[in-house]
């Protein structure tokens, strides 16, 4: 037994990746780097960059800046679109300061949209980048004209199925294994709690996000973010006044579609949409459905 045990945990024992590695792989030609808060900012800037009031978007957790590809090339004669890593994701890798609280990372947006001179935007946040978004959104009431929430953390959880990769990283004894044991396996496993129709997982949707959680840094970021769970009140999220679009995949198990109905009941100019046979990433899963959705709204 204990030899099984070796076997299995050499076999899946990972080291981090050097950055440049994980760049050679994910970085391209539209890439750039910014230096944000102590970090080189990985984001791109694509579109109609004449565009005056740019999406602005911001991925879940343990994704990056690529979760927003399929739009991004739907969108790409409509709107400009600047889009990053966030700050212990992808390839700006771990903050130098360790703070994954909600409120770090809204000081994080509002340092990168001054670098940009950004005066106008529209915030897109998935996930914990909904909830980076709406928050934004009290803090900078003059800068954040609309808001679009697709499947936002935001309310305490209360009976979802979760993600098995998150539930082990909440977890004191498996958070520190899988800083250095992290089984390509539970990746595939992650996404596909996250996506409703598992068909659409491809082996290049598994290879990038297990690259990109290799990337140095990364893990234990991830790790550290659980530990300091420094989320804001949901209380606020009544005090939104901004006009906010909501976007929901109805079969999300990891925030249930009854978050999509309360986050409408308490931000009083919204509109709710949701999209069947959807999980909780649809704009990777469904991109034609929030292409048309958001399409709408910008008219």
């Amino acid at each position: 037994m204990l030899f099984i045990i070796f076997i299995i945990i050499a076999i899946n024992y990972k080291n981090d990746q050097p950055h440049d590695l994980v760049k050679s792989k994910y970085a391209n030609q539209s890439s750039k780097f910014l230096s944000v808060l102590g970090m080189n900012v990985h984001y791109r800037d694509d579109g109609l960059l004449e565009d005056t009031l740019p999406l602005v978007m911001i991925h879940g957790l343990s994704s990056s800046l690529h979760t927003w590809d399929s739009l991004v090339v739907r969108l790409k004669d409509k709107k400009r679109m600047i889009r990053m890593d966030l700050p212990g994701f992808g390839l700006t890798g771990p903050n130098p300061g360790h703070d994954y609280s909600i409120a770090y990372y809204n000081q994080f947006i509002d340092s990168f949209l001054n670098k940009l001179h950004i005066k106008k935007c529209i915030l897109v946040g998935n996930s914990l980048g909904g909830n980076i978004a709406w928050n934004q959104s009290l803090l900078n009431t003059e800068k954040i004209h609309t808001i679009v929430l697709i499947n936002s953390a935001g309310y305490p959880r209360k009976n979802e199925k979760g993600n098995l990769g998150f539930t082990l990283a909440a977890l004191p004894f498996f958070n520190s294994l899988i800083t250095k044991i992290t089984p390509k396996s539970l990746i595939k496993k992650s996404l596909e709690d996250a996506y409703f129709d598992k068909t659409k997982i491809q082996s290049d949707l598994v290879d990038r996000y297990y690259d990109l959680l290799l990337h140095e840094g990364n893990r234990k970021a991830i790790i550290e973010l659980f530990k300091q769970r420094k989320f804001l009140s949901s209380d606020n999220i009544k005090n939104v006044h901004c006009p906010t679009l909501i976007i929901w995949g109805q079969n999300d198990q990891m925030i249930d579609v009854e978050n999509a109905y309360q986050f409408n009941t308490d931000i009083k100019n919204s509109q709710l949409h949701i999209i069947p046979s959807s999980g909780h990433i649809p704009m990777e899963e469904t991109p034609d459905e929030v292409y048309r959705i958001l399409v709408g709204m910008l008219k």
